[in-house]
């Protein structure tokens, strides 16, 4: 199939690279603007404009797709379908309709839980025992399309969204390179219950309240890694707290209980991977080299 593709981020590129090797001819793709980004910040190329260029494709990142002459721009490509996945815009009616099969989602959830822009972190901090993929049929509300396939997968013990992230996005190059040869594919509307909304993970959320449960606390630290980045203040040093698992022991919240264990609320967090200010993530035991933990943390 002729298709316009449209994604941005690192979740995008192996669908991306599914779609060219399984045939398909790319007319064009779609991602957003390069944004300054390192110490220089210098315009940088997002991941999938950077797969695309060294692919040879074609690649256009406007602002907006609200103008006519955009529109027009996306239309005279003459695209059987378009496949968007993370593409960071959301689509006018004009585009939606444009390519001749209309636009496929890959969205990282079990539709209709966690709709829009952060599902697979609220998956894990809301200790969901499984998500996935589902490949929707795009329409004009957030994330509210018909569902052609979906693909569920349990979430791990102490899995982060890092891993998670990795995992969901082979699934879906997966499921939509069989959804694409297997077009027409009758789509079933999402049910009316169990609708959520994955809002936007604010910095705000990433600081650790040792007073609550050791299980909240644990799916916190899973759902903010790698980024932001749950955190705590260790002697007035903030650290990046990357990996955790709901360990034995209680105590005051706060308080160190062995190694960089921790009392919380209630039960106690085993943290496994821990990043210093300027420096890289490192497991724990090399950490504590060179990291006095106090009595308790604040």
């Amino acid at each position: 199939m002729r298709i316009i593709f449209m994604g941005t981020p690192d979740f995008s590129v192996p669908v991306l690279d599914a779609l060219v090797d399984a045939g398909h001819d790319i007319a064009c793709v779609y991602c957003q603007p390069p944004r300054p980004a390192g110490r220089g910040k210098k315009d940088r190329p997002s991941p999938v404009q950077a797969r695309a260029e060294a692919l040879g494709l074609e690649v256009r990142h406007p602002v907006s797709l609200k103008g006519a002459d955009e529109q027009a721009a996306f239309a005279a490509l003459g695209a059987d379908l378009a496949v968007v996945v993370a593409y960071g815009l959301i689509l006018p009616q004009a585009v939606l309709d444009a390519p001749r099969l209309g636009c496929l989602n890959i969205h990282a959830s079990l539709l209709p839980r966690w709709r829009g822009a952060a599902p697979i972190h609220r998956a894990i901090m809301a200790g969901d025992a499984e998500t996935g993929v589902c490949i929707m049929q795009m329409e004009a509300g957030l994330d509210t399309g018909p569902v052609l396939r979906r693909e569920a997968t349990p979430i791990g013990a102490e899995e982060t969204t890092g891993g998670l992230h990795d995992r969901l996005s082979a699934m879906g190059a997966e499921l939509i390179v069989q959804v694409v040869a297997d077009l027409p594919l009758p789509a079933v509307p999402q049910p009316a219950e169990g609708v959520s909304y994955a809002a936007k993970i604010d910095k705000a959320e990433a600081r650790v309240d040792w007073t609550r449960p050791a299980t909240e606390v644990d799916r916190l630290i899973r759902g903010l890694s790698p980024f932001p980045g749950a955190w705590c203040d260790v002697a007035g040093e903030r650290v990046k707290l990357l990996g955790a698992r709901v360990a034995d022991g209680a105590g005051a919240p706060g308080q160190v209980l062995e190694g960089f264990t921790i009392a919380c609320g209630t039960g106690a967090v085993a943290i496994t991977m821990a990043q210093r200010a300027g420096k890289k993530a490192m497991p724990v035991a090399e950490v504590l080299k060179g990291l006095d933990l106090p009595q308790r943390l604040s």
